[in-house]
């Protein structure tokens, strides 16, 4: 097959939660550049609804539902809507998060709140939208992780910044997803499923100098993530392109963990 086809998601129906935030907009262009239906998806509708019909103006299809994450029957609407507006799924971008935690002293209730969503909720999309992708005979399950699961705070970014130390609940669910990857790449071995991880590093989202400062003078590539670095990783993996890499995490940092 010429290797422009193998990258091909003509026909493809995608799901992007978490669709209009600041990777997941990005991920929806580029699944949608490539050719697919991409359904982007969030508590917020008027937010994803905006997005949607942006992408609309340049000709790119691109859908607009809601789910909330944390509420298992905002789940299962969400599964009978695609099913009823678009009959099967083929890739799904576990993208979502919540951040109710805000550093290390927040209320521990406020950890509590993170895992609903970012552990309970998450394990709940992922079995409901795996279960949606295996009827439409197979896919591509992509989970966005971070290298903050892999490795602990470099507390140094932060200095000559008031940005506080990193809340540990980020840490803590992103370890879990990268290893629950690997877990349902097993669990679905021999169904045409395959599971996957990506850990980005930081993206640029116009934070403080010293923090820019401090930060990319570390990344072998002198700079933070753009809003294109991700979009290519995205094709490779919900494509025949990536149809061998199955349980991977790929970490995305510019070479700062190098």
């Amino acid at each position: 097959m010429n290797v422009k086809d193998l990258f091909d998601l003509t026909g493809k129906i995608s799901l992007v939660t978490g669709g209009a935030g600041k990777y997941g907009r990005c991920i929806a262009e580029g699944l949608a550049e490539a050719g697919a239906t991409v359904i982007i998806a969030s508590r917020n509708m008027d937010h994803v609804n905006n997005v949607a019909e942006e992408f609309h103006h340049r000709n790119l299809n691109v859908h607009a539902l809601q789910v909330d994450q944390g509420v298992h029957a905002s789940v299962i609407s969400l599964k009978n809507n695609i099913i009823t507006q678009f009959g099967r799924l083929d890739v799904f971008v576990n993208n979502a998060v919540s951040r109710p935690m805000k550093d290390y002293n927040a209320p521990i209730g406020d950890f509590a709140k993170s895992m609903e969503t970012n552990a309970t909720g998450m394990m709940d999309i992922l079995r409901e939208m795996i279960d949606l992708i295996e009827k439409s005979g197979g896919g591509s399950i992509i989970n966005i992780a971070s290298m903050m699961g892999m490795f602990g705070p470099d507390l140094s970014n932060y200095e000559g910044t008031n940005m506080g130390n990193p809340a540990p609940d980020y840490f803590f669910h992103n370890a879990g997803l990268i290893n629950l990857t690997r877990y349902l790449a097993r669990i679905y071995a021999g169904k045409n499923i395959r599971v996957n991880c990506i850990s980005p590093g930081g993206l640029f989202n116009h934070q403080p100098e010293r923090f820019l400062e401090n930060y990319c003078k570390k990344v072998p590539l002198r700079r933070m993530a753009n809003n294109d670095d991700i979009k290519g990783l995205i094709v490779l993996l919900a494509s025949k392109a990536g149809e061998y890499i199955n349980g991977e995490n790929i970490l995305m940092d510019g070479g700062l963990n190098a």
